[in-house]
């Protein structure tokens, strides 16, 4: 796997850090984990092949991580990069997704499903498994931050592996779904004093990372609180292993050495 940030940052605006948002290259094809409203322009950036983009994951309904899937789809129908497309685009969410979708697409009558190609909205519950592409396995895990909210893990044929948490608040069972993945991408909202109990600071980061026991942790969807801050110094007192702060436009090969 192959992953490039986005959009390390929160729905508070940011000179260097745009709403959350990740592309996820694996053998299988490609993934967006959540369409930030910065999503959609950060990934011609970034010269991805957006055009070509095989699947989205909805990790929550919050507009920080959902408000660019209409845009995308309404550029995607209008883009003359598009036309000739003809392979499906499927984005899978939680519980509400396709109501939220219809609510999006008849603002304006916008038509959003009459693109090119096919594109189909899928729900799916907590603890479930499927292929999110072709050998790729999902699994999904609800998580304390919003009704709908889901964590998911990626697996390859190969095993290697991937947990995305997205918005969360703690939990022991986040630590025992995400043990022993390559790759633990975890929300990090504050260095310390979280106003909110729906979000991690550092402390409960760290904590979710020595009972994972991950190779590797990316710390991302960061606030402003986090400016000044040497999140690598701060979480070594924690955490023996690696942290990754995200930064937009980062890159990093999954599972390598």
């Amino acid at each position: 796997m192959n992953l490039i940030v986005l959009g390390s940052g929160t729905s508070v605006p940011h000179k260097e850090r745009a709403s959350t948002s990740h592309w996820l290259e694996t053998a299988s094809g490609s993934l967006l984990l959540d369409a930030s409203a910065a999503a959609v322009h950060r990934m011609a950036q970034e010269d991805l092949d957006w055009v070509n983009l095989d699947a989205i994951w909805i990790s929550h309904f919050h507009l920080d991580h959902v408000g660019g899937l209409a845009p995308l789809l309404f550029g995607t129908k209008h883009a003359p990069q598009t036309k000739s497309r003809r392979k499906p685009l499927n984005v899978f969410g939680g519980r509400g997704l396709k109501k939220l979708f219809r609510a999006f697409d008849e603002a304006n009558d916008y038509k959003l499903l009459k693109q090119p190609f096919p594109i189909e909205i899928r729900e799916v519950a907590p603890r479930t498994e499927f292929e999110i592409l072709p050998h790729l396995r999902a699994e999904t895990f609800s998580t304390p931050h919003t009704r709908e909210s889901l964590a998911i893990r990626l697996t390859e044929a190969d095993g290697t592996s991937l947990v995305y948490t997205s918005d969360t608040g703690y939990t022991d069972a986040l630590a025992t779904f995400a043990r022993g993945v390559d790759l633990f991408l975890m929300e990090c909202s504050f260095p310390r004093n979280k106003p909110v109990e729906t979000h991690l600071e550092l402390k409960d980061a760290m904590l979710l990372a020595l009972k994972a026991g991950p190779r590797k942790v990316m710390l991302s969807h960061l606030y402003p609180e986090w400016d000044g801050v040497d999140m690598v110094s701060e979480a070594k007192k924690l955490w023996p292993g690696e942290t990754i702060p995200a930064t937009d436009g980062l890159r990093l090969r999954v599972g390598a050495d």
